[in-house]
């Protein structure tokens, strides 16, 4: 009997309110249900298989001839209209990096952890102090603010605008176009479309006047690539670098705040903070589900037999809470970095990026921490809610009461 992704009975929505109140059970009951590899369907009843698996996704990840991504292998692109929501995130001939394969996905690769790997750290650290004191600065006097929209929602895009070469003014706009893109609902392409008029905007400003920025070391770069392809690869640099950051912010802040492990570090501190996020990115990762992976032949996957053009999306907190390799089902929050929030094999997020989110993440809360020594939540624990994305998982909001304090000054927010 077939058991390919268009026929099996009880393939699960990826979508809904499910994914807002409590994914951790729902993956439970997938996997309970049918298995390390799940037959989903997207937006449009478009099928679809989510390895929950941590082998099956390491095998996945580990072998991009067999699952590639190639998105024009998609059997299914006949089915797909022109306005999907997804098509942000499941873009057919999109000339970035995450559509690369082969040596010259490894060539990209290279120019982009090459054009990272020159910031500054001091300056790095640096930007984050001073964008993160600005954001404080608006909203300490108040004693009280949302943690997630007044803060996590709004640093990592100011950061990594000034390191690409965007100017502190399109910061806002910005985010909310790289919003809108990443959750994949009506207003998905045209933040798109503003994002990359941005891109192109700021590349032709960078070629005609290179500066000390990322943007102007890949037009440097002597590998061949297009204005076009640079510009779509900065896209994705700063769609993944934002959104991710600022959940894991987030979902950081709701830990040690929720959570008597961490009320120390209320005070300062520093090595429970570092616990606190390593552990977010095993339990709560900010990035839970990714497309995707194109299989390149027939083949089989955790028992399921998976048709040429099949589309294979990788259940990253599904694999990182897998009872197979989690038998004892304790919290991590030591040095285990075994976890798949940043991706495995050549298509993984490359290490200068993580370095630069981690570094973005740690330095905006302990900002926090250090500025508004006695935050509280202001709601209940069990009322905080989270967007209903499969994709990214985050708070729509974190409200929060302080004893008001002077704003620091220097640079605006």
């Amino acid at each position: 009997m077939s058991t390919d992704a268009h026929d099996v009975p009880g393939a699960v929505p990826l979508g809904g309110p499910r994914f807002q109140t409590d994914p951790a059970l729902l993956y439970r009951q997938m996997r309970r249900e049918h298995g390390a590899v799940t037959p989903v369907v997207l937006d449009g009843d478009v099928p679809a298989w989510l390895v929950l698996g941590y082998r099956e996704l390491h095998q996945v990840t580990g072998d991009p001839v067999l699952f590639s991504r190639d998105s024009d292998l998609w059997n299914q692109w006949e089915n797909i209209p022109d306005d999907w929501p997804l098509l942000p995130m499941i873009g057919r001939r999109q000339p970035s990096i995450l559509y690369t394969v082969g040596e010259r996905h490894r060539e990209r690769a290279a120019m982009i952890s090459d054009a990272l790997e020159a910031v500054d750290p001091h300056l790095l650290r640096g930007h984050a102090e001073r964008f993160a004191d600005g954001l404080v600065d608006r909203l300490c006097a108040k004693g009280e603010a949302d943690l997630v929209g007044d803060y996590a929602m709004l640093l990592p895009v100011r950061v990594l605008a000034r390191l690409y070469g965007f100017s502190d003014e399109q910061g806002p706009a910005l985010v909310t176009a790289l919003n809108d893109m990443i959750d994949g609902r009506e207003r998905a392409l045209a933040g798109q479309t503003h994002l990359a008029t941005s891109m192109a905007r700021l590349l032709a400003d960078r070629k005609a006047a290179p500066a000390d920025d990322v943007a102007s070391r890949m037009l440097a770069d002597e590998s061949g690539f297009t204005e076009e392809e640079v510009a779509q690869d900065l896209m994705v640099m700063m769609a993944a670098g934002h959104q991710p950051t600022a959940d894991w912010i987030g979902n950081s802040l709701r830990l040690m705040l929720t959570d008597d492990r961490f009320a120390a570090s209320l005070f300062g501190g520093r090595n429970s903070v570092a616990e606190a996020m390593n552990e977010v990115l095993w339990e709560d990762t900010p990035t839970q589900n990714v497309a995707g992976r194109w299989a390149a032949r027939d083949t089989q996957l955790g028992g399921r037999r998976i048709r040429a053009g099949d589309l294979v999306l990788l259940g990253l907190q599904g694999a990182n809470s897998d009872p197979q390799v989690r038998t004892d089902g304790s919290a991590l929050t030591g040095g285990n970095n075994a976890h798949f929030s940043f991706g495995h094999g050549e298509h993984r997020c490359p290490f200068p990026a993580q370095e630069v989110a981690e570094v973005i993440a740690r330095t905006g809360i302990e900002v926090v921490l250090d500025r508004l020594p006695d935050i509280d939540l202001a709601v209940p624990a069990g009322s905080l809610t989270r967007r209903p994305s499969p994709w990214l998982r985050g708070l729509t909001e974190l409200p929060v009461r302080f004893t008001p304090t002077t704003a620091l000054g220097g640079t605006s927010a």
